[in-house]
């Protein structure tokens, strides 16, 4: 069993900066892919950035790419999402997920079997 726990959302500014972090327990974190997801009311939860499971390989929505890194601490049983320059459409709840392959998170992320409780960053203008 894994379990997620999200947390660092918060309320900022247009143009500022949110790091948000997700602790995972269980013994399948250090070799599992790991992604971060968003969901803004009315839309459908969208992709947001992953990373393998050394930490070598990330990926990111087009939409984030230059303004979010995603990172990880195995050692921590961490993953990171740094968010630099919001903007207001980047107002969302934030999840992170986990699976062992990072093409499943990508592309198939409703297949994910673990998921964190979500964090609500909203950025204003």
């Amino acid at each position: 069993q894994v379990q997620l726990v999200e947390s660092g959302g918060g309320l900022v500014q247009a143009g500022g900066s949110l790091r948000l972090s997700c602790a995972a327990s269980g013994r399948t974190f250090p070799g599992n892919a790991m992604g971060w997801f968003r969901q803004a009311p009315g839309k459908e939860r969208e992709f947001v950035a992953a990373i393998t499971s050394t930490g070598r390989i990330t990926y990111y929505a087009d939409s984030v790419k230059g303004r979010f890194t995603i990172s990880r601490d195995n050692a921590k049983n961490t993953v990171y999402l740094q968010m630099n320059s919001l903007k207001v459409e980047d107002t969302a709840a934030y999840y992170c997920a986990t699976d062992g392959n990072i093409a499943t998170l990508r592309y198939r992320w409703y297949e994910c079997a673990y998921w964190g409780q979500g964090t609500q960053v909203t950025v204003s203008s």
